[in-house]
């Protein structure tokens, strides 16, 4: 059973920055893996994704601010958040499957969330 633990949530001001971990346990093929968030009231919509090959995607209001990587031999992912903005406040989810379906990984599976807040 795939478990995934995010970490590095917290508080910061606008233009700061901030890193998210998600540690993978009980995985036994490689993953394809992303970043979701949610704010209140809001549908949940994709962050940024990296394939097993190391491929990424980001949102178009995250280019060039958020970077999305993976530590293949830990299993574990990260988001890098650069330049942050009081539209980045969400909980931030870190999700993975094994399976890609027409380019797209399947994400059965959740972590529980971290909180990010921008101020100001």
């Amino acid at each position: 059973q795939v478990q995934l633990v995010e970490s590095g949530g917290g508080s910061v001001q606008a233009g700061g920055s901030l890193r998210l971990s998600c540690a993978a346990y009980g995985y036994t093929y490689s993953l394809c893996m992303g970043w979701f968030r949610q704010a209140p009231g809001k549908e949940r919509e994709g962050v940024a994704h990296i394939a097993s090959d190391g491929n990424t995607r980001y949102a178009d209001s995250v280019k060039g601010r958020f970077t999305i990587s993976q530590d293949d031999a830990k299993g574990t992912l990260y988001l890098q958040m650069d330049s942050l903005k009081p539209e980045d406040t969400a909980m931030y989810y870190c999700a993975a499957d094994y399976r890609v379906s027409g380019g797209n990984c399947l994400y059965n599976y959740w972590g529980q969330g971290t909180q990010v807040t921008v101020s100001s």
